[in-house]
């Protein structure tokens, strides 16, 4: 687990090119049979990137995190943006079509991550951060999630959010979690760059 500390605004107007790069940007976040993880102690959030093609990836709570497993004192979210796969919490089975999105609350132990075509592996794309109380797993399908329409064809950003986890969907402790899907046409998000005051993002 690769662990990053909080930046200082004032600070970071000064950083070059190479030293945003290097505080901001997480690089190889899918690699072949391997979980990525990036810890940021900006609201503890962590990162993962898994796509498991031959084998079954479990994930563990490391030294970083003081805990007997991941989910004991956080939760998760994880949305499929690869091949089919299937999540494994404590023995239940969950199918993860492409874009499908699950939420995974505090207090459970064993949770195994594959993919049912290796040459079409699955990416599980995973944000996760502390949580106070339990909430129950949800499987969360794209057609369920909130639809968020933003942007213009004139401005080439015309794309819809796709809010999985968010209120109206769904409880959970603190975590949001969505994906943004561009028409076509369009090539950017948003901007200008911009922050928010009551959370961070990723």
């Amino acid at each position: 687990m690769e662990v990053r500390d909080a930046s200082n605004a004032k600070d970071v107007k000064y950083y070059t090119t190479d030293r945003l790069r290097e505080e901001f940007h997480i690089a190889n976040l899918f690699t072949k049979d391997n979980i990525r993880m990036v810890y940021s102690h900006t609201d503890r959030i962590i990162v993962i990137g898994m796509m498991p093609v031959m084998a079954t990836l479990k994930l563990e709570a490391g030294k970083e995190l003081a805990a007997d497993y991941f989910l004991e004192r956080r939760e998760l979210g994880c949305i499929n943006i690869g091949g089919k796969g299937v999540i494994t919490i404590d023995g239940e089975e969950f199918e993860m079509n492409p874009r499908d999105g699950i939420y995974i609350g505090r207090g459970h132990k064993d949770l195994k991550f594959k993919s049912v075509d290796e040459k079409d592996p699955a990416k599980f794309y995973i944000t996760s951060c502390p949580a106070h109380t339990e909430y129950p797993t949800v499987k969360i399908d794209i057609t369920k999630a909130r639809k968020v329409p933003c942007g213009s064809v004139e401005d080439c950003n015309k794309r819809v959010i796709n809010q999985y986890i968010h209120p109206e969907v769904m409880k959970s402790c603190q975590l949001a979690m969505g994906l943004t899907e561009l028409e076509v046409g369009s090539n950017w998000n948003t901007m200008p760059c911009h922050t928010h005051d009551r959370r961070m993002e990723v």
